[in-house]
């Protein structure tokens, strides 16, 4: 695994004087971990009958690459014991299903089965709000006064706890801005979300998402962004010791990361003015 401390210390070097080239220092790496990326992400106005689910291991500290897994079974049953297979795209670690079917509110059951052991999850598939048309810019925006702001707004459900995951994707942005967020302080009302950058400009395409999530994923992304650390985005660094609903059946100690989710999704494009 990654050593944090160490690559804080070694990244310093940066803004001492003395230093004029980055060091990497010989990390002991730990024994490879799957890594089950299960998101069924059913984006509005579509049937949300293509499906995937990633098998990955972790790697050490200075890879750029992450180990693909091939050979799993893997299915999704629902409620009414309906299977959904999902089959690898051979030699890649993606496994497809084009017959899935989701439904609000439906509570799903994930089986991998992976030499000789079985890994499960079970989760309900979460819904979300239009993103309304009305996206605000604000070209004195951000904390300084300085950037580019937009600003879009969702109404929350009052007659329920709500949890929600942003993702913007923007061209100024190396990685996807993820925020996770709750209703607790807005129960029922119409809720906004922020963005902005001191780069964006005229004719840039935003890309905004809005996810469904349940109470419990949320509590485990906002874990997950703090262990990847901000700006670097949530799947770009081994995911250290958070751990999600995924359970090894066979041999409990021998867990996987990632987490099994199913969300609405609704998603908007915006072009900076």
């Amino acid at each position: 695994m990654k050593n944090i401390l160490t690559s804080l210390v070694v990244s310093s070097c940066f803004f001492l004087p003395s230093c004029t080239k980055v060091v990497e220092v010989d990390l002991e790496t730990a024994a490879p971990k799957l890594v089950i990326d299960a998101s069924i992400d059913w984006v509005k106005g579509t049937a949300g009958n293509e499906q995937k689910i990633r098998l990955s291991t972790t790697t050490g500290y200075y890879s750029t690459e992450f180990p693909t897994v091939s050979g799993a079974d893997i299915v999704i049953t629902n409620s009414a014991n309906i299977v959904f297979s999902f089959i690898e795209d051979p030699g890649t670690g993606e496994y497809i299903c084009s017959n899935f079917r989701p439904v609000i509110g439906e509570t799903y059951t994930l089986k991998v089965v992976l030499n000789g052991e079985t890994y499960t999850a079970t989760e309900t598939c979460i819904g979300v709000p239009d993103i309304e048309n009305n996206i605000a810019q604000n070209n004195a925006g951000g904390f300084g006064g300085d950037e580019v702001e937009i600003t879009y707004y969702y109404p929350d459900n009052g007659d329920e706890e709500n949890h929600y995951l942003h993702r913007i994707i923007s061209p100024v942005s190396t990685f996807p801005d993820y925020k996770a967020k709750d209703d607790k302080n807005s129960q029922g009302k119409l809720m906004q979300e922020y963005f902005s950058d001191e780069d964006l400009k005229a004719g840039d395409m935003i890309n905004i998402r809005l996810y469904g999530i349940s109470g419990r994923y949320y509590d485990y992304f906002r874990k997950l962004l703090t262990a990847s650390g901000a700006g670097s985005g949530p799947f770009q660094t081994a995911p250290g010791s958070v751990r999600g609903n995924i359970v090894n059946q066979t041999h409990f100690a021998n867990f996987a990361y990632g987490y099994f989710r199913l969300s609405e999704v609704d998603v908007k494009d915006y072009t900076i003015q």
